[in-house]
């Protein structure tokens, strides 16, 4: 995703104050003050011209594009609202131009890939629930109180006069801002020439004043031959540390690639017969999967919310209700553009470092975007529910959920292309999956502990490296087993469905605890990461102007 400036890059993505492994010499890397931490943590990240080929879009698809854009803008200002506060009240205190640039990427005074260690004096530690909920409610208060939609997705947590918790609809919340928001999509809708993309964008202006999303995102999946597209909206809950259950908003701007769409299609229509292959029992794998998915490939021209914040995302699998996904299937996102330049910038540069030069060679494109494409289809493998009747999986595991699904995707995602490899449905050999996946752990773990995606790569490394499927050289490269890569993959594979199935979520705990940390030698390389300045993420420049529209 991400063009680069030569940089220097503040430690790994651990903070310095919350880890307990780290070396005198770490302490006395330490920076001097938060304005130099910020300094050196913003030179982290590669500033990328968020450009793509407009040539296809028809000339009323193009001014719908400055429509989207302020609607995305909307978003952006909303979930400053449920990550921070108000925006205006931060920015404006900070002096230093750097640290409020900081601020910016990060939506508050939080580093997100950096455990949300904070880096403006006296804010203290982020809350847990961020501003879904007041920032003085215990979970039991929460859960002994009568309010109704306790764990609901699209609503705040407040107290009334008399210091009640109740909870407000996010229409009703940010009534103001929401409708101005579906206005301009009702605007871009009555440009659209594509009779679905004109229905969906109507649709999605009527959720974001009704909170009723459903019809939008069905509408959004019959959608088959728009050239343009938007997500936009309360979709992701990760923001919700505290519950894993309440949405944040965001937006991206997508223009579809239809030629290397058309190329994943088939993919889809593989899944059920992939789930009956898991290498679990088959309790846990009873559910059959949707085969109305899509895999789509997309250059994204905007970004805004959440998904702007700090990492940024390069593959999108929504909608995340469990009803719709195995009625309707999901459509799986591949951001084309932002993925190549994260390859390019970031992956391709650990990789030169990292791993052994005997595999290098190994480590390609093609490879990264089938594992990270294949990460989003696999999130539609395994159980949406446990199987002992409690409930979805997501509600079983609340908090501990997100992380451990995002396990699940990038180890089950693994199990297909080596599936797929074998049946010859994706070029091999499989050593250049291996390799590059091991790659990507590596790039993926620098997003820290505070962040879902961070844990799952820093499991799959310590699971990996105790089973022997990687060793480490003399010179410390990594050198990858293909077999045992492989018995690692589906051991994995196996733990993460069996706690899914159960919805042990105390043994989730215990697992994060033990394996979802970094250890000392993993993090004296990411140390090396930073000291060759190697970027860990990327910010936009983007709007209209950037892609030349007026």
């Amino acid at each position: 995703m991400k063009p680069m400036l030569k940089i220097l890059l503040f430690g790994s993505l651990l903070p310095i104050a919350a880890c307990n492994n780290n070396t005198e010499q770490e302490k006395k890397n330490a920076p001097d003050s938060l304005q130099q931490y910020a300094a050196q943590r913003l030179a982290g990240y590669a500033p990328v011209k968020l450009t793509a080929d407009l040539s296809a879009l028809s000339e009323k698809e193009k001014q719908m594009i400055p429509l989207l854009i302020e609607a995305a803008a909307i978003m952006d200002d909303l979930y400053w609202q449920q990550s921070y506060g108000n925006k205006d009240s931060l920015l404006n205190a900070i002096t230093d131009s750097t640290t409020r640039e900081f601020a910016r990427i990060n939506y508050g005074p939080w580093d997100k890939l950096n455990n949300d260690t904070p880096f403006i004096a006296g804010v203290g530690t982020k809350p847990p629930g961020g501003e879904f909920y007041p920032h003085d409610m215990t979970k039991e208060e929460l859960e002994k109180s009568d309010v109704k939609d306790k764990h609901g997705e699209y609503s705040v947590i407040r107290r009334d006069s008399a210091g009640k918790l109740i909870a407000i609809p996010y229409h009703q919340f940010y009534q103001a801002p929401l409708k101005r928001a579906s206005d301009l999509l009702v605007q871009a809708a009555a440009l659209a020439e594509d009779a679905d993309l004109k229905k969906y964008l109507e649709l999605r202006a009527q959720a974001l004043i009704t909170d009723n999303y459903m019809p939008s995102d069905v509408a959004w999946m019959d959608m088959k031959n728009n050239g343009l597209d938007v997500i936009i909206g309360p979709i992701e809950n990760y923001e919700d540390q505290l519950y894993n259950s309440r949405n944040a908003f965001e937006a991206y701007i997508l223009v579809k690639d239809k030629v290397w769409s058309k190329k994943l299609e088939k993919y889809v229509a593989m899944l059920p017969a992939l789930q009956k292959g898991l290498p679990v029992e088959d309790k846990y794998k009873k559910e059959v999967p949707g085969t109305s998915s899509q895999l789509n490939a997309y250059d994204v021209i905007y970004y805004a919310g959440q998904c702007n914040s700090g990492g940024k995302t390069i593959a999108v699998n929504l909608p995340n209700n469990e009803a719709l996904q195995k009625s309707k299937g999901t459509r799986r996102s591949q951001l084309k553009n932002a993925m190549r330049a994260k390859f390019d910038n970031i992956l391709m540069p650990i990789a030169q470092e990292l791993i052994d030069p005997s595999q290098l060679r190994q480590v390609q494109f093609d490879a990264f975007f089938a594992d990270v494409m294949f990460h989003e289809v696999a999130h539609g493998l395994g159980v949406k529910n446990t199987i002992d009747g409690k409930g979805t999986v997501r509600a079983a595991l609340q908090e501990q959920g997100s992380w451990l699904e995002e396990a699940k995707a990038d180890i089950l995602g693994l199990y297909m292309v080596t599936k797929l490899v074998e049946m010859n449905e994706l070029p091999g050999p499989i050593e250049n999956y291996y390799t590059t996946f091991m790659a990507g752990i590596l790039r993926s773990v620098r997003f820290g502990a505070g962040e879902a995606h961070g844990k799952a790569n820093m499991l799959a490394f310590n699971y990996f490296e105790e089973k022997g499927a990687f060793t480490k050289t003399q010179d410390g490269h990594y050198k990858v087993d293909v077999p045992k890569f492989r018995d690692a993959m589906n051991g994995l594979s196996n733990l993460i469905l069996t706690l899914q199935g159960n919805g042990d979520k105390p043994a989730v705990e215990k697992l994060m605890k033990e394996k979802a940390v970094v250890r000392p030698d993993l993090q004296a390389d990411l140390n090396k990461l930073q000291q060759k300045g190697i970027p860990v993420d990327i910010t936009f420049e983007q709007g209209v102007k950037v892609l030349g529209l007026k």
